[in-house]
């Protein structure tokens, strides 16, 4: 009897004495490529693990830093926030992730919050809480009520998809994951802009102009036009509660980097190609080349799945498929630039209309959608690690400040801004997709095992929906290696998770 027939035969009489699954029929993939070392792809390899086990190689790309667009900056010895900074309480994947590393969770310290329209503060935070209600109602009625319960819904339909996950459902489409979590109005969404959204649930437009469109502009550097769904995200971001990593959220990509065991190659990936390879028992299979750069010239290894968990974007990565019938598209919509500037000294409170002395202090200061305003937003902000000793630097009027703004600030606008400073630090991002909807998602499965993370970059950017992406990616690359169908793009999901407990 030849070897490989005897090996089937005895595989199905062991499948006569107990229930076989799919995973005892076919082999597991011997290795699995990730391109780019981001919350996505660190998120990826770690669920790839646990899906796959042990034995499977992963191998993990990235010509950057691990983390990203995590990341920090230094600045007079401190570490300081520059890419994603903060995560929303109710962010299981990566709240799991804090707790399961060993990290340990930070709270920003409540500063006064006020909006300024380029003349004058339509909005400012007061110390005490009364006071605040009374100018909200006196301002926008019930708007601010209104739109806590709006991402209250937002949320809760979100939530939805860590229960699927719980349950390894997974889903082949961005379109289908938003459509299990809130159906034809929710996936929607995306092709909506925040501000037809919420005009049509009743919202004012002097709310919409004045508290929501701030909002948009220090998340995401945009305004109002920007999706539905994303704008949702991005308020939000305006709940109580909300929190960072303390030493740095990037250190969640390290240590899932080291959780899942991937084996990190610091080089650029060049092209990916399919190639036809023989097998020892006979027949042939069909794997994904990899052909990259590292500091020891270029390079190739063979791959089962490779997973794209960086933007198919110039700029991000210049990824070439090769070969490929019909051919991969390679995505050229545009992200969206963003500057952080880090600066240390002291604001210029009469620049943005209040007098000195100032009678109130605020730490940050958002802005309406004013083409004559040269920044989206300033605030104050801490290191990355909590320090014992009580910060001299507040009662002097010193603080180091964190300025977003489209383009790198000149000389003179950095003058107009700050009284004196001594210290400046900038980083350039292109730091989300550029949000113009109508527009179609770019697809998760590029090719037969070939997946693609950030699709979903293009409902919404934010660390906890790449780790969801990640999620998906992963157990939908299992699914379809081994056959389970049923356990993608499934309808009723909720049902049949009742069917199951």
């Amino acid at each position: 009897m030849h070897g490989s027939a005897g090996c089937l035969i005895a595989a199905l009489f062991v499948c006569t004495l107990h229930v076989c699954t799919a995973e005892e029929l076919i082999n597991p993939p011997n290795k699995i490529a990730i391109v780019g070392a981001g919350i996505g792809g660190t998120s990826a390899a770690y669920f790839l693990r646990q899906k796959f086990g042990k034995h499977v190689k992963i191998d993990l790309y990235e010509k950057g830093e691990v983390g990203g667009r995590l990341a920090t900056v230094e600045m007079e010895g401190n570490l300081y926030e520059a890419g994603g900074s903060l995560i929303h309480p109710l962010n299981i994947h990566m709240k799991t992730f804090v707790k399961e590393l060993g990290l340990s969770p930070k709270t920003p310290s409540g500063d006064l919050l006020g909006i300024y329209n380029g003349e004058e503060f339509v909005f400012q935070e007061s110390e005490w809480f009364l006071i605040n209600v009374i100018k909200m109602l006196w301002n926008y009625g019930l708007n601010f009520l209104r739109m806590y319960m709006f991402v209250e819904d937002m949320l809760d339909k979100f939530m939805r998809i860590y229960r699927y996950q719980t349950f390894d459902y997974s889903f082949s489409s961005t379109e289908s994951i938003l459509h299990a979590m809130g159906g034809k109005e929710f996936s929607e969404s995306v092709n909506k802009t925040i501000d037809e959204v919420m005009q049509k649930a009743g919202f004012s437009q002097r709310f919409i102009d004045e508290i929501v469109a701030p909002a948009m502009r220090t998340n995401y550097g945009q305004g109002v036009k920007i999706n539905g769904f994303v704008g949702a995200v991005s308020l939000a971001g305006t709940d109580s509660g909300l929190w960072s990593v303390e030493g740095g959220n990037k250190l969640v990509c390290t240590g899932l980097l080291y959780a899942s065991k991937a084996n990190l190659i610091q080089g650029t990936v060049n092209s990916v190609q399919e190639k036809t390879r023989p097998l020892k028992s006979g027949g042939t299979t069909k794997l994904y080349e990899v052909n990259f750069e590292t500091s020891n010239g270029g390079q190739l290894e063979m791959y089962d799945i490779v997973i794209i968990a960086t933007p198919l974007n110039s700029g991000f990565s210049d990824i070439k498929f090769l070969a490929f019938d019909p051919p991969i598209e390679t995505f050229t919509k545009p992200y969206q630039q963003t500057v952080a500037t880090f600066v240390h000294g002291q604001l210029n409170y009469s620049f943005i209309g209040c007098p000195e002395p100032c009678p109130y202090e605020l730490s940050e200061i958002l802005t309406t959608d004013n083409p004559n305003l040269f920044f989206s937003s300033i605030g104050a902000v801490s290191p990355v690690k909590t320090k014992q000793d009580v910060d001299s630097s507040r009662s002097s009027g010193l603080k180091v400040w964190k300025v977003f703004s489209p383009e790198p600030l000149t000389s003179d606008q950095l003058h107009l801004l700050f009284k004196s400073y001594h210290a400046v630090i900038s980083k350039t991002w292109l730091a989300y997709p550029h949000y113009d909807p109508p527009k179609k998602l770019p697809p998760i499965i590029l090719h037969d095992r070939i997946y693609y993370i950030n699709s979903i970059e293009w409902a919404a950017s934010a660390m906890e929906v790449s780790a969801v992406s990640a999620k998906n990616v992963a157990l939908l690359s299992y699914h379809r290696w081994y056959g389970k169908m049923e356990k993608i793009d499934q309808e009723n999901i909720s049902e049949k998770i009742k069917s199951e407990l």
